[in-house]
């Protein structure tokens, strides 16, 4: 992921492709890992996710084979280079969600991804104060937090870590995390996958964590009036801050008055292992899986993947599997 500005745009005017490309200035790469995999197309209306190099895609557009959850292999994306993201950007793209590992080692995450996003009657404000204990709680789980602004409503917490270890292992470490953040802040932030249970809460969306699933990448523009930008922010910045004023025209003057907030991100990255001990706890005392997304394989231990209102405890056996 490159940084993509406006240089000669009327500040009040949309952004257009036309701002993405013939008058834009694409910045020095930002955004760990390099060579993130998948670039999503959302052109605002109708927009649809494309991951693989479409018919006619230039040679200077690399890619890479990865392995869907599905156990299907296709070959995807790699945008690695200032001018493969110009021909994204010409090709309509407007979001990019680069995957947690890198192009060489698709399987083994560089990066412990946690998104908090704000549920009816929460703010970005409560998102905050989320933020800083989970900052907290990967601390004392030995790792360095690091946070950028979603470009929308919520914000993004990520760990570097060394590859070692498979999405899964990746997504657990994510659950126990999030469920010892819940632990100290039961009425500001929920682990509850259905809507229905979490009320005026920060989800902590676990299921980001896994294979194939992805979030917006650092100064990724969102598909949103005003064109903002997904922001790495240093941590003294979060609290107070508006997030709407990080906009693809104002991301070039902010690089140039406070530099990089990720800068070094990879210097040193940290160990699940702590995590994952949590996680072993946590089942020891019943706390098992959670719900994977709907397109996703059952997994094992899984519950019901059905919503709880509508749930009959008859028609299911203690495994979760369908009676």
């Amino acid at each position: 992921m490159v940084v993509v500005g406006l240089s000669g745009a009327d500040a009040g005017a949309p952004a257009c492709r036309v701002g993405f490309t013939r008058h834009s200035a694409i910045g020095p790469t930002k955004c760990p890992p390099p060579d993130g995999i998948r670039a999503p197309t959302d052109n605002g209306d109708g927009g649809f996710f494309s991951k693989n190099p479409p018919k006619g895609t230039p040679d200077f557009v690399d890619a890479v084979t990865v392995t869907y959850n599905s156990g299907r292999q296709h070959p995807q994306l790699v945008l690695n280079r200032p001018s493969a993201i110009v021909w994204a950007v010409q090709m309509n793209t407007i979001v990019f969600h680069p995957w947690a590992s890198l192009a060489t080692a698709p399987d083994d995450p560089v990066e412990l991804r946690v998104d908090l996003d704000p549920q009816p009657g929460t703010d970005f404000a409560d998102a905050v104060a989320a933020a800083l204990a989970l900052r907290e709680v990967l601390r004392e789980a030995g790792l360095t937090a690091f946070v950028k602004t979603s470009g929308n409503r919520g914000l993004h917490v990520f760990a570097p870590i060394v590859p070692e270890h498979e999405f899964l292992d990746v997504r657990h470490a994510v659950i126990a995390a999030g469920r010892e953040l819940e632990r100290r802040m039961p009425g500001q932030v929920t682990m509850n996958w259905w809507k229905e249970e979490r009320g005026e809460r920060i989800f902590i969306d676990f299921n980001q964590a896994n294979r194939d699933r992805t979030m917006a990448g650092a100064y990724s523009p969102r598909a949103l009036p005003g064109a903002t930008v997904s922001t790495p922010v240093h941590w003294d910045e979060l609290v107070g801050l508006d997030p709407s004023r990080f906009t693809v025209r104002s991301i070039p003057q902010r690089l140039a008055e406070v530099g990089e907030p990720w800068a070094g991100m990879q210097d040193a990255p940290g160990r699940i292992d702590t995590l994952l001990s949590w996680w072993e706890r946590d089942r020891a005392d019943g706390l098992g899986e959670l719900p994977f997304p709907p397109e996703f394989p059952k997994k094992p231990g899984e519950p019901p993947r059905v919503q709880p209102s509508k749930k009959v405890a008859a028609h299911w056996d203690e495994n979760g599997e369908p009676a």
